[in-house]
Formats: structure tokens, C-alpha cells, sequence
């Protein structure tokens, strides 16, 4: 399974594209959309709507995995990481790609086994499982890696007490 993981934001849009084989997790491509500065935030949004169309073109994701805007510091902040997350969930659906959000707590949860780890744990997990030699750049890349990593817990986690809730019911 191919998943494209996003750390949504109007400065800069981390992505991280990852592949499962077997029991393996392989970064097949990380990087960050960045929006010409200072322009209006209607062009900001279309230029990055227009690089993760060409990504999910050229990588064909099974799924997308986003992650959601912390509210709690800036709500202004919040508010413009939620307009990034509408255009990579649009993204998603006009190429009728399955898209799925994490709060960043489920997302520490899942790569670090501990929801309240500072962003460099989780960093440091991301290099851990994809068995990279140093923390993938930029951070926003290494965010989004985290993302994509987090979902494949969760569906595996999912696929499993299916299977368990098939096994009582047969």
C-alpha cells in the first residue's frame, strides 16, 4: 500500500510518500510545496493544490493520510492550516483518493507510543522506522513522513479487529 502522507500549511506543505513491503516501510519520496511569499492566499492555495495534484499523478497513492490543525497556540495559525487541509482533502476526492485525518496527538501516539512526544521524538521515530540515516528534510517532510506512518498503524490496527470481529461472530 502507497501512502502519501500531508503536514498541511500555507508557508509550506510537508509531504511524504511511503510504501509498505511486507513488514518493511520504505520512503519512496519526501519533500515541502512552498507557495511563492507574500502572495495572496488564493494563489497560495492553488499552487498547492496544483503540486499535490502532480504528486498524487506521478506517485498514485492508494490513500492519503492528513494530518489536523492544532488549535490550542494561534487561531489564526489553526485557521490557515485548516484552509491548507481543505485543498489537500479536495485534492484527494477529485482523484477519488481516500483521504484521512489525525489530530497530532494520534499521530505521537502512533509513531513514538506516546502522545504527548516534543516534534524531535517523532522526528527521530520517522528516521527509526523507515530505517533512514538521518531525519528527513525539511521538517515538514519529516511531519508528513510521520503522518503516512501513523495511518498504516491505524489501518493495520483497524484490519485487525475486523478480523477479530469476524473470528467471534463465524
Amino acid at each position: 500500500m502507497r501512502i502519501l502522507g500531508i503536514d498541511p500549511g500555507t508557508q509550506a506543505m510537508g509531504y511524504g510518500l511511503i510504501d509498505e513491503d511486507g513488514e518493511n516501510l520504505v520512503m519512496i519520496d519526501c519533500g515541502a510545496l512552498t507557495p511563492p511569499k507574500r502572495s495572496p492566499i488564493g494563489e497560495r492555495l492553488h499552487h498547492l493544490y496544483r503540486g499535490l495534484g502532480e504528486l498524487m499523478a506521478r506517485y498514485q497513492p492508494d490513500e492519503v493520510a492528513i494530518e489536523e490543525p492544532f488549535v490550542a497556540r494561534n487561531v489564526r495559525s489553526a485557521l490557515a492550516v485548516g484552509r491548507a487541509q481543505a485543498v489537500a482533502i479536495l485534492a484527494a476526492a477529485s482523484r477519488g483518493i481516500p483521504a484521512y485525518r489525525y489530530s497530532p496527538t494520534q499521530v505521537k501516539q502512533r509513531v513514538a507510543d506516546y502522545g504527548a512526544s516534543s516534534k524531535e521524538q517523532v522526528q527521530e521515530m520517522v528516521k527509526i522506522h523507515l530505517g533512514l540515516p538521518q531525519i528527513p528534510q525539511p521538517r515538514d517532510a519529516a511531519d508528513a513522513l510521520a503522518v503516512a506512518i501513523c495511518h498504516l498503524g491505524e489501518t493495520h490496527m483497524s484490519r485487525r479487529l475486523t478480523s477479530d470481529d469476524e473470528v467471534v461472530e463465524g
